[in-house]
């Protein structure tokens, strides 16, 4: 017993330090992992995250421990329930993840799992003899006989996701030899810096988050100027159309100030700046034949360069 209370504690003194060492964790999923996995993922994350498992009921008992210490850990309670394990890290979260979900491999169809999948069977020769038709016709698997042989003439879905796997289904997929399962650990929940959110929050970009920023300020800044509240997203707008309406009553009436002489000029003598539109567009085009001329002067003396008067 003594052996055993000193493993607890032992443990207990492991997490706690682990939590105060590093600012996230990832909740894993390991149903159906091997132990040989599990030790492929260590390797893979050693040096960056490490990965500790343990009972549900023990680790419960430590977060409560530990949470007049660290009172967000009381988030982590509703999420420490069926075969789950944690990684530990302060590295990139992207990262991390990407090499948690990476170590996946293969596995046969097995009566009773669940299928994480989609599986069909694909439409083709199987090279089994005709006396199984009946099994296949047991199915609903529509075939005929080839060359001696049965061939299954469509696509056909023999589970779908969430369903669990007949015992007839899983025998029909050993036959053929398709392995359309693939196991490996899974993120259920992203625990950082108190806070507790789901995986699919690390596929946003700065892209995204920036845009949605943007499209935020701007909503902001429309019900600002509709509602005549201020803000500082509409102060910019504000001023503009301020501008825009000592503009509009300057021209109107006989008060002029330095910002609208320039119109109220162009709206007196149209004709002058009429004028100055073509006498700019003709200055350009003299300056660039100008500009152009010494190019042909160059070329014409390179042209008699190595030539004497008399030759």
């Amino acid at each position: 017993m003594g052996g055993v209370s000193e493993k607890k504690i032992d443990y207990f003194n492991k997490l706690k330090q682990l939590l105060t060492e590093n600012k996230s964790l990832f909740l894993v999923g390991v149903d159906n992992v091997s132990s040989q996995q599990l030790h492929e993922v260590r390797k893979n994350l050693r040096g960056r995250a490490t990965v500790l498992m343990g009972k549900n009921t023990m680790v419960r008992r430590a977060f409560r421990t530990f949470i007049n210490d660290i009172p967000e850990l009381e988030r982590l309670l509703p999420y420490i329930k069926g075969n789950i394990g944690f990684v530990f890290t302060s590295d990139d979260l992207k990262d991390i993840r990407e090499e948690i979900l990476s170590n996946r491999v293969a596995a046969p169809a097995r009566a009773g799992a669940v299928a994480p999948m989609d599986v069909f069977v694909p439409a083709g020769n199987t090279g089994m003899e005709p006396g199984k038709t009946s099994f296949f016709q047991a199915l609903g698997i529509p075939t005929k006989i080839t060359r001696g042989t049965i061939e299954i003439t469509s696509d056909v879905k023999v589970a779908s996701t969430g369903d669990k796997v007949g015992p007839s289904e899983a025998t029909l997929l050993n036959m053929l030899n398709i392995s359309p399962f693939t196991y490996g650990l899974t993120v259920d929940a992203v625990y950082n810096e108190g806070q507790v959110f789901g995986a699919e929050i690390l596929d946003i970009t700065d892209e995204e988050l920036t845009s949605q920023f943007v499209a935020a300020v701007r909503n902001i800044a429309t019900v600002s100027l509709a509602s005549s509240i201020p803000t500082l997203p509409a102060v910019s707008h504000w001023l503009i159309n301020n501008y825009k309406n000592l503009l509009a009553v300057s021209i109107a009436t006989d008060y002029t100030f330095e910002g609208s002489e320039a119109i109220k000029d162009r709206i007196a003598n149209p004709e002058a700046y009429a004028a100055a539109a073509p006498a700019a567009a003709a200055s350009a085009s003299s300056g660039a034949a100008e500009s152009a001329a010494p190019v042909e002067e160059e070329e014409e003396s390179d042209g008699d360069m190595g030539m004497g008067l008399f030759d």
